[in-house]
């Protein structure tokens, strides 16, 4: 028996990295899901393991989260699925990075749009399903960068963005308490996904950058993030919200 047996949980962003680690584990866990994302084929993969897997999942692409248009019709899609929502694991986001002088108008709004408004549109148009199924969980994914400065990479849009998604969830947390809402954010530290481990490459320096603030030396593998989410996700957390845990290695400890 799962601790999120009967729920239905939306998980944005479920093509790859902590999306698809997080479908696997709230599976696991019992729960049906539906994920969004912008990628057909990465969306099909990771409903396709889930299955493998003995879940249920149910793939909603190509949805562009950055259009409020598409979010409510994909939302309200979601919703006919399973015949309710009852946990909202907003992990979608767009991101780009650079130090203040060089980061452009363009970059900032891009990252604003991309990790700010996406989680705000999909809360907005999933409340009311919410409301009607008397209850249910918001768990936003933040940073680290929300909490503290880092110096590499330069993450200006990043960092105000995430500060952005922790104050957001202690809004959602005040307004949900009389509707059994729960609202709670997750931030993690450097995280190695298939895309950032693209990106990074062999540049050992760049690694070594980001790993150096934190007390355990390495990159979280992404189960070690969505682990804390499905916690948060059952019934076992109903006294936790309005708060933020940061799930980094101890980055945010000195």
């Amino acid at each position: 028996m799962g601790t999120l047996d009967g729920k239905v949980v939306l998980v944005t962003g479920s093509g790859g990295g902590l999306g698809r680690a997080s479908a696997s584990v709230f599976a696991r866990e019992g729960a049906r899901i539906v994920g969004l994302d912008i990628n057909i084929e990465a969306n099909k993969e990771t409903a396709e393991l889930v299955r493998q897997q003995g879940g249920e999942m149910f793939e909603i692409a190509p949805v562009d989260l950055t259009d409020p248009d598409q979010v409510r019709l994909a939302v309200d899609h979601a919703e006919t699925i399973y015949g309710g929502l009852d946990v909202i694991y907003n992990n979608a986001a767009l991101v780009r990075f650079g130090p203040l002088p060089d980061y452009s108008v363009e970059d900032w709004r891009t990252t604003i749009t991309g990790e700010l408004d996406i989680p705000y549109f999909v809360s907005k148009f999933a409340w009311p399903h919410l409301v009607r199924r008397g209850g249910g969980v918001i768990i936003n994914v933040a940073s680290i960068a929300g909490m503290i400065g880092g110096e590499f990479p330069p993450m200006v849009g990043h960092a105000a963005a995430n500060a952005g998604i922790i104050g957001m969830t202690r809004q959602l947390a005040l307004e949900g308490a009389r509707r059994h809402i729960r609202a709670v954010a997750i931030s993690p530290g450097p995280t190695l996904t298939p895309l950032s481990d693209r990106d990074l490459g062999d540049d050992q320096a760049a690694r070594d950058a980001i790993t150096g603030k934190t007390l355990l030396k390495r990159f979280a593998r992404p189960e070690e993030i969505v682990e804390l989410a499905a916690f948060l996700a059952s019934d076992r957390a109903s006294y936790i919200t309005g708060t933020n845990f940061a799930v980094d290695g101890g980055s945010t400890a000195w």
